[in-house]
């Protein structure tokens, strides 16, 4: 049977160091959701691997709080809806959906520059279930320059939202997603997120931790593992690890 949620309620704070961090504290005080928490600043944002994520001033720093009766690795299919969302943030404000794709296993472009990050996690519930952090960061007026890849903002391309306008969008095209999921499991999430896969078809580069692994991305598995051709014959499914295409540099 399909797990119920409420509608979600956003709450925005001035300022904090984290909303991951925030989220998870009050999931581990039995705050059950579904609950969007967001700032006007950030000071101290993580990404993937512990990499800090900028706090730069007139950005969306965003973390939804849900509780699900699901085991880790299926909850961990949200972030592929969670790219979804972010990409329907994006086309509200540029107007044309071809600019934004979406790169395995969990970064938005706009023009072929990191524009927002996701960034999951979970535990178990105080009082049942699986408690879901979904940390979101998008530059709507700023980016860093102090990165590892390119990053831009959206403000750079003309394509001006506030981060309420922003954050509503997000929330409404998570919840549709995330509704999806419930009913048609993954496979749905999956094509969606292929339609606006950046590098699908192209070799690129995946390093892993001990290992450099060269192929051609081809596919997504059916839990969101990157199907990697390999350059010598066969394939590799890559669950996690970071991902580079030859136009990124």
């Amino acid at each position: 049977m399909a797990e119920t949620q409420p509608q979600p309620r956003i709450e925005w704070i001035e300022e904090t160091s984290s909303t991951n961090a925030d989220i998870r504290e009050r999931a581990l005080a039995g705050e059950r959701g579904p609950l969007w928490l967001a700032a006007r600043r950030q000071t101290a944002g993580r990404g993937r691997r512990g990499r800090v994520w900028s706090g730069l001033t007139g950005n969306l720093f965003t973390t939804g709080l849900y509780t699900l009766q699901s085991d880790p690795g299926r909850a961990a299919e949200l972030s592929f809806a969670a790219a979804l969302a972010v990409a329907a943030v994006c086309d509200s404000a540029t107007r044309d959906p071809s600019v934004t794709r979406l790169k395995w296993p969990n970064d938005a472009l706009v023009h072929g520059r990191k524009v927002a990050g996701i960034l999951l996690e979970s535990g178990p519930a105080p009082e049942g279930g699986l408690w879901l952090a979904v940390g979101i960061g998008i530059n709507l007026a700023a980016a860093p320059d102090d990165v590892e890849r390119p990053a831009t903002s959206l403000d750079r391309h003309g394509a001006t939202l506030s981060p309420d306008a922003a954050l509503e969008t997000l929330v409404n095209a998570f919840e549709r997603e995330r509704q999806a999921w419930q009913l048609g499991g993954f496979g749905p999430i999956r094509d969606r997120w292929l339609t606006r896969a950046h590098g699908l078809g192209q070799p690129c580069e995946a390093r892993l931790e001990g290992e450099t692994v060269k192929g051609v991305f081809a596919d997504l598995g059916p839990d969101g593992a990157l199907r990697l051709d390999l350059v010598g014959g066969g394939r590799r499914y890559i669950s996690a690890g970071d991902v580079f295409f030859p136009d990124a540099g």
